[in-house]
C-alpha cells in the first residue's frame, strides 16, 4: 500500500470514527477539512441535495463541515485534497467522475478531475453504494474542474 493510500485510509478512517451520536442530541459530528469554509466549498453546501435515496437529511454538528443523511449515516465532506492520476477504478456517474475506495465498513467515494474534491462515505447498509453518488452530482459540479478525466 502507497504512503497515500494509507494516509487517505486514515483520513477515511477518521472521518467514519467522528461519525456518531451524541447524548440526548441526533446531530452527527463531521470532522471539517482545511478548505471546508472556502468559496467554493460554501457553494457545495449551498447544493447539497434534501435527500439521498430514502435518506433525509440529518442535523450536524458543524453545517461547514458536511452533511449527513439517514442511519447509519452516509457522510458527504468538500475540500478533501484533489487526488492525483491513479490506476485505480474511475467511475462516471451523470458525468462526474468517482473513484471508489472499499473501506472495512463501506466505501468512500471522491471526485475526479476536480480540485478541491468532494468526499462522500457510504456505509454498506447501503449496497450497492454507487447508486447513491446521483444525488451529489449538482454539488460536486460547483467544485473547479482540473485536467484529469476518468478514462
Amino acid at each position: 500500500m502507497t504512503s497515500r493510500k494509507r494516509s487517505m485510509t486514515a483520513v477515511a478512517l477518521g472521518a467514519t470514527a467522528v461519525v456518531m451520536l451524541s447524548g440526548c442530541s441526533s446531530s452527527v459530528e463531521i470532522e471539517p477539512t482545511s478548505k471546508a469554509t472556502s468559496g467554493v466549498c460554501r457553494e457545495v453546501t449551498s447544493a447539497w441535495p434534501a435527500k439521498v435515496g430514502d435518506n433525509a437529511r440529518r442535523e450536524v454538528s458543524d453545517a461547514s463541515a458536511g452533511a449527513a443523511y439517514g442511519d447509519p449515516a452516509i457522510i458527504a465532506r468538500c475540500g478533501v485534497p484533489a487526488l492525483a492520476p491513479t490506476t485505480d477504478d474511475c467511475i462516471e456517474v451523470d458525468g462526474m467522475g468517482w473513484v471508489a475506495e472499499k473501506l472495512s465498513d463501506g466505501t468512500r467515494f471522491t471526485t475526479f478531475g476536480r480540485d478541491p474534491a468532494l468526499e462522500v462515505l457510504v456505509p454498506s447498509d447501503y449496497a450497492p453504494e454507487p447508486l447513491l453518488l446521483p444525488a451529489f452530482t449538482r454539488a460536486a459540479e460547483k467544485l473547479p474542474k482540473n485536467s484529469l478525466t476518468c478514462s
